[in-house]
């Protein structure tokens, strides 16, 4: 596909494209120009949910409208680009491997298929849809009208959130990433095309002025981002953060190969793109011994061009990559790097057109305690510590997706009781797997939703 600026993403609101007199130039990780972004200035996004107040919302759409949404977002031509053309697009401007991009295909059209399905799993078993005279129910509600998405460009699989508000019933205000308004806006255009009420969508590209305004105005807030970007908005009482996940290992027994075959998966999964990916692993065993034997495989990993079939590594513009390799040097606090030997280039892949692949970073720690333990980077990165049966909790706190590899089922069931792990995956599975109906962060209704009381008089 030749891809030039004659591909334009327009502001829409309320499912009405419009292009505005501030546009942004996206180019891709290797400094081409990939698209013209139309940018919504504060009072756009301010007055846009002002806008949509004024408008009665009807109820939530209809199954068959997420069925047809999902099936035109993996099959047909939307915004002028085939599937195809926007898994190259995607892959060009926010360097994730296209790899990554096609799979990402499958994933949101089966999370818009099955959407319906997942709310009435979500929905409490004591509520009723309708409620007859003479009787005083438990009905589920919206806890407003308006959800704002301040999203991000790290992986288009994190846009199978928002949708599940759609079946809630809510109109979507969407802030994409910078480098990724393709995923959004094909979502957008294909909900549009199977029959979506328009008012329910708007697409509002923007720095951080843009994200402020609708953080305000909207009832609701789902924002994505790191640590600085969730404290920005930690005073809003409507945030629902979505932040780092600092997913984490837990290796018991015997390094064996099935154990690496695990490890590996959870770190590089989607290129170490996933709050789902291990950015630590936790060991009963020698630290350095599991640290060099992931290094050996992590370390073959292809760098190449992002829109190439064999990449399976981040790529990003070449002086990025190398801030974030010092960055990360920064941060060493005494672990020795098991991948170091392995590269001539530093960990930073030069692909010789401007832009660079992030190798793997193995990281072995001397104690449970390490900083490391809950750093995460938007590569594969992993932290190697050790970790004991006398303190078999602590050091796995305030983790997103832990997994834990060995044969103790009681273990895996005393971290499940921990709050801050929000998920356990146990006997082999890599943090990333999922279920149909399994909660990420929880469910998203369960900030979005609420229960509530509703009687209606008997007939005389």
């Amino acid at each position: 596909m030749a891809v030039d600026t004659a591909i334009r993403v327009p502001v829409i609101r309320a499912g009405v494209a419009a292009r505005s007199a501030e546009t942004a130039l996206l180019r891709g990780v290797d400094g081409t120009p990939l698209a013209e972004v139309d940018q919504a200035p504060p009072l756009a996004a301010t007055l846009t949910v002002a806008e949509l107040r004024r408008r009665p919302l009807g109820e939530a759409p209809p199954a068959e409208t997420f069925r047809r949404m999902g099936e035109l977002f993996g099959t047909a031509t939307l915004n002028g680009l085939t599937p195809a053309d926007y898994c190259e697009l995607q892959a060009r401007s926010a360097g994730v491997p296209i790899s990554v991009a096609r799979r990402s295909v499958t994933d949101m059209a089966e999370t818009c298929a099955n959407a319906p399905l997942r709310v009435a799993a979500e929905r409490p078993a004591g509520a009723v849809s309708h409620v007859e005279p003479g009787e005083i129910k438990a009905v589920w509600m919206r806890r407003g009208e308006t959800l704002s998405v301040i999203a991000p460009s790290n992986n288009p699989g994190t846009h199978t959130q928002w949708v599940h508000a759609l079946a809630y019933g809510y109109r979507l205000l969407v802030r994409p990433g910078t480098r990724d308004p393709f995923t959004p806006s094909r979502l957008i255009a294909a909900a549009l095309e199977a029959g979506m009420e328009p008012s329910r969508l708007s697409l509002l590209p923007g720095g951080h002025a843009t994200a402020d305004a609708l953080v305000k105005a909207a009832d609701l807030s789902l924002v994505f981002g790191g640590d600085a970007a969730i404290a920005r908005y930690a005073g809003n009482p409507g945030l629902v953060p979505r932040g780092p996940g600092r997913s984490k290992v837990l290796h018991t027994g015997e390094i064996t190969e099935e154990a690496l075959d695990v490890i590996c998966d959870s770190v590089a999964y989607d290129a170490g793109l996933r709050c789902t990916n291990t950015s630590a692993v936790f060991t009963e065993a020698d630290p350095r011994e599991l640290g060099q034997a992931l290094a050996r495989r992590l370390g073959a990993l292809v760098a190449a061009a992002p829109q190439t079939a064999q990449a399976q590594l981040p790529v990003m513009p070449i002086e990025q990559a190398r801030a974030m390799r010092a960055h990360l040097a920064s941060r060493l606090a005494g672990a020795v790097e098991a991948t170091a030997p392995l590269y001539q280039d530093g960990g930073v892949a030069d692909l010789g057109d401007g832009s660079a692949a992030l190798r793997p970073a193995v990281l072995v720690c001397d104690r449970p305690g390490h900083p490391g333990g809950g750093i995460e980077l938007p590569f594969p990165c992993v932290w190697v510590l050790p970790w004991s049966w006398r303190d078999p909790v602590t050091p796995l706190r305030n983790t997103l997706a832990l997994s834990v590899l060995g044969d103790d089922e009681e273990l895996a069931l005393t971290l499940l009781r921990e709050p801050s792990i929000r998920k356990v995956v146990f006997g082999g599975l890599p943090t990333h797997a999922a279920g149909p109906t399994s909660p990420h962060d929880g469910y998203l209704s369960g900030d979005l939703m609420e229960v509530r009381a509703y009687g209606v008089a008997g007939r005389p």
